[in-house]
C-alpha cells in the first residue's frame, strides 16, 4: 500500500507556495498548530482525515490533489492497494482511485467503513456536489437532517455543501464516492 505522507508533505508545500501565504497563516486558517503543519511539509507526522480536510479548505484546494500523484499515465489499482486516508474519529477510510484532472474538479474514492462512529463531514466549498454507490453492505448517507438507507447497488447524490454523514449499518460497508467540488 502506498504511504501518502511523502506525496502529501509535496503537495502542501505546493499549495501553500501557490497561494502566498505563511506556513502559519494557512496553520490558523485550518486551526491546527504551525508546528504540526511544518511536521507534514517535512514529511513526518500520521495526519487524520480531519486534519487534511481543514488544510485543503484552508488552501482552497480539492481533497485529491494532496493525494495526486505527479503526471499520472495509465494506472491501475489493485484491491487492498492505493493511497488510503482513516479517519480519525469514524470508523472511515478512503482509498483515493483517481485524482481530478487540471481543470477539473471531480475525484473518485473508495469508502470501506464499519458500524461505529459515524463520518460527519463539514460543508465543502458552495456548489461541491456528491454521489455515492453502495456497493456492499448498507449505509444511512447525505445531507446529515435528510439521510437516506442505502443498500447494495442504491445510488444517492446530493449538495455536500452542507454537513453530511456517511454511517455504515453493517459490517464491511462499502461503495464508491464520486466527489465534484467547486
Amino acid at each position: 500500500m502506498t504511504q501518502p505522507i511523502s506525496i502529501i508533505a509535496k503537495s502542501l508545500v505546493r499549495e501553500r507556495q501557490r497561494t502566498g501565504l505563511s506556513l502559519a497563516e494557512i496553520a490558523r486558517r485550518a486551526g491546527i498548530a504551525k508546528s504540526t503543519l511544518s511536521q507534514l511539509e517535512a514529511g513526518n507526522g500520521n495526519p487524520s482525515l480531519e486534519t487534511l480536510w481543514a488544510l485543503c479548505v484552508a488552501l482552497n484546494i480539492p481533497f485529491a490533489r494532496l493525494l495526486e500523484p505527479q503526471n499520472p499515465k495509465t494506472q491501475v489499482i489493485r484491491c487492498g492497494e492505493g493511497t488510503k486516508v482513516i479517519a480519525g474519529r469514524a470508523n472511515y477510510q478512503a482509498i483515493l482511485l483517481a485524482a481530478c484532472p487540471p481543470g477539473a474538479r471531480r475525484d473518485i474514492y473508495l469508502l470501506l467503513t464499519q458500524p461505529g462512529a459515524d463520518r460527519i463531514s463539514h460543508p465543502h466549498p458552495q456548489g461541491s456536489v456528491e454521489h455515492i454507490i453502495v456497493t456492499q453492505g448498507r449505509a444511512l448517507v447525505g445531507p446529515t437532517e435528510a439521510a437516506e438507507e442505502l443498500g447494495e447497488g442504491d445510488y444517492i447524490c446530493y449538495p455536500a455543501d452542507q454537513e453530511h454523514i456517511f454511517k455504515a449499518l453493517e459490517s464491511d460497508t462499502q461503495a464508491i464516492l464520486i466527489a465534484e467540488l467547486n
